[in-house]
């Protein structure tokens, strides 16, 4: 019972990591892999700044989630 609870709570924190992901600003494409990036610093704001936040916790919980299904497996 609790290997299912996880493994659907797993799939859920997954798919909401993938969205928080594809929500974030793009960048410049491979122009900034070659160093055609114009921007020297740049400071996330509002929306963006909580995203990326929110990509650093789900990313977090996913770990944890599935260091979890490996005890209880």
């Amino acid at each position: 019972m609790l290997k299912t609870i996880l493994l659907v709570v797993e799939i859920v924190v997954s798919a909401a990591l993938v969205a928080t992901v594809l929500l974030q600003q793009r960048g410049s494409g491979l122009g900034g892999a070659f160093g055609g990036g114009g921007d020297v610093y740049y400071k996330r704001r509002g929306i963006e700044k909580s995203l990326f936040y929110a990509t650093i916790v789900l990313s977090a919980l996913l770990l944890g989630i599935a260091a979890a299904l490996l005890r209880v497996a």
